[in-house]
């Protein structure tokens, strides 16, 4: 199996990201390693010699994706045995050219805490752990959106991402067996029914959460599922509620239509 590394002298978050939306176009596997906060000559040789181990070992020469700011540890790790691509530096060149203004290279700049963007992430999460689950309905006129779908659709991970990510204020409230039987919103929902979004999933992936948790059991069965499932999709349909399936969606695949569907404004900047 091919090696790639997604090094950087700051978190490395922006290699992997870059790296792994490159190599998910090649149907190949790999073994992947990042390595963060190569922030001096030392531990760049040292890098490079995990490179060059790894390329011996392997038989072939390790994918390096890297972005570092000082250009001497840039050169270190591009003279190792490996096929490096810095995404820093090709494309901050072009935009130089572009804007006729020079790049001021500054580490760790990339994922830097700027306060008001924090303390709306942070606020944000807050928001969501409170108002998790129907646990709190109290304050839901400060909601941004309100997720809501049956039990173990995905709403309390998109919920959390999109706060922790984004700064957006999202609840959730889970649509009971009680709730889809009398075929109407929960009186807590309907004066915030503009702030609705619905997820819902296919029943046998739903059945399969389930069973672990609550092995055997009734809300575990795939008839339940199938049940809640139709009737959840129709409540939707009925009360012209947005919804998306979430089975073959990551939470960020998912939050990223949410945002995209709603016009959700992001306070991540």
């Amino acid at each position: 199996m091919r090696t790639a590394f997604y090094i950087s002298d700051g978190t490395a978050i922006t290699s992997e990201v870059f790296g792994h939306a490159t190599l998910s176009m090649f149907p190949v596997e790999f073994n992947h390693k990042t390595i963060p906060f190569v922030e001096t000559e030392k531990k760049a040789i040292e890098v490079k010699n995990l490179i060059n181990s790894t390329a011996q070992r392997d038989g072939e020469q390790p994918l390096v994706f890297f972005t570092f700011v000082n250009h001497e540890l840039s050169e270190i790790i591009k003279s190792s045995c490996a096929v490096c691509y810095d995404f820093l530096s090709q494309y901050s060149d072009k935009i130089s050219q572009e804007l006729k203004v020079a790049p001021v290279p500054k580490v760790h700049r990339t994922h830097s805490m700027h306060e008001k963007s924090y303390d709306f992430r942070i606020d944000a999460v807050n928001y969501a752990l409170t108002n998790d689950d129907g646990a709190n309905i109290k304050n839901y006129a400060e909601a941004d959106i309100i997720l809501v779908g049956v039990s173990r659709s995905g709403k309390t991970p998109t919920s959390l991402y999109l706060a922790l990510q984004y700064g957006i204020k999202a609840a959730n409230y889970p649509l009971t067996e009680d709730d889809l039987e009398r075929g109407t919103l929960p009186e807590c929902l309907k004066a915030y029914k503009h702030k609705l979004f619905g997820l819902t999933i296919d029943p046998v992936r739903l059945a399969d959460i389930r069973q672990r948790r609550m092995a055997n059991s009734k809300y575990a069965s795939l008839k339940q599922c199938r049940i809640e499932v139709r009737e959840v999709e129709m409540l939707y349909k009925k009360q012209k509620i947005q919804f998306l399936n979430s089975t073959h969606h990551s939470v960020e695949e998912i939050s990223a239509k949410i945002i995209s569907d709603t016009g959700l404004e992001r306070r991540k900047y």
